[in-house]
């Protein structure tokens, strides 16, 4: 399994969001870069960045910021956030990014992410984010809800050439709760895409509750390695176990 750290960029700093919630934000970092270095540093081989400002307005807005970290390291960047067409997309994968995370476009328009995910260009480089509340969908950074169940979504996309599903619990998102593992559980015994699990991860027990998930490909960790509730380093060589 993989562990991707995580990087929430708000006005060009590294931020957290409680459960998704724009007015509860903790700040950390002025410098994006620097924090990326140091998780590279601890044995990391992917980094997940999520645009919040674009996650909002809908389209990207921390462009500069993760064009610094794509340069600085060596990491893969899995980009999220505000990413709603397919010039963008392709702009950003021809530009260093490694893998794109579509999650409202893609529930909002399935025709046209479909159509993405088949394009020649982001075959096996784009992922579907499926950020869920009390079992039902969300999309717009969170702020709306929809009718759609994620289960249902990932069986529909079972044979199609996504790099992931990340599939995210609002409610544990950012509370240092740990994860909703019987959540995870139905989601990889859904999908037949790699799942990455986000959403809670807080102590190094957690770590070890997902790995023994069959065909769970990775869990992003994000606050708790600010707050010093897990060791990145420790969590890395856990999960490769």
């Amino acid at each position: 399994m993989e562990i991707l750290p995580a990087i929430d960029v708000r006005d060009g700093k590294c931020v957290r969001l409680l459960q998704g919630d724009y007015a509860r934000q903790i700040d950390y970092a002025d410098d994006p870069l620097a924090i990326a270095k140091q998780f590279e540093q601890a044995g990391a081989r992917w980094l997940h960045m999520v645009d919040l400002d674009g996650a909002r307005e809908g389209r990207p807005r921390n462009r500069a910021t993760v064009e610094r970290v794509v340069a600085g390291t060596g990491l893969e960047v899995e980009l999220g956030g505000g990413l709603r067409n397919t010039e963008t997309i392709e702009s950003l994968l021809d530009g260093g990014v490694a893998r794109c995370v579509v999650g409202t476009r893609a529930l909002e328009d399935w025709d046209w992410f479909k159509d993405l995910v088949h394009r020649k260009t982001c075959r096996g480089r784009v992922a579907l984010g499926l950020d869920a509340r009390d079992g039902r969908l969300a999309v717009r950074g969170w702020t709306r809800a929809t009718e759609l169940t994620p289960l249902a979504l990932a069986d529909h996309v079972r044979d199609w050439p996504l790099a992931a599903i990340i599939y995210t619990d609002i409610a544990h998102d950012g509370m240092l709760e740990g994860p909703n593992v019987e959540a995870m559980r139905a989601m990889v015994k859904a999908s037949a895409v790699p799942v990455i699990a986000s959403g809670g991860v807080t102590r190094i027990e957690d770590v070890r509750q997902l790995k023994t998930l069959p065909r769970l490909w990775g869990a992003i960790v994000g606050r708790a390695l600010y707050e010093k509730t897990i060791d990145l380093a420790e969590a890395i060589r856990e999960a490769r176990t």
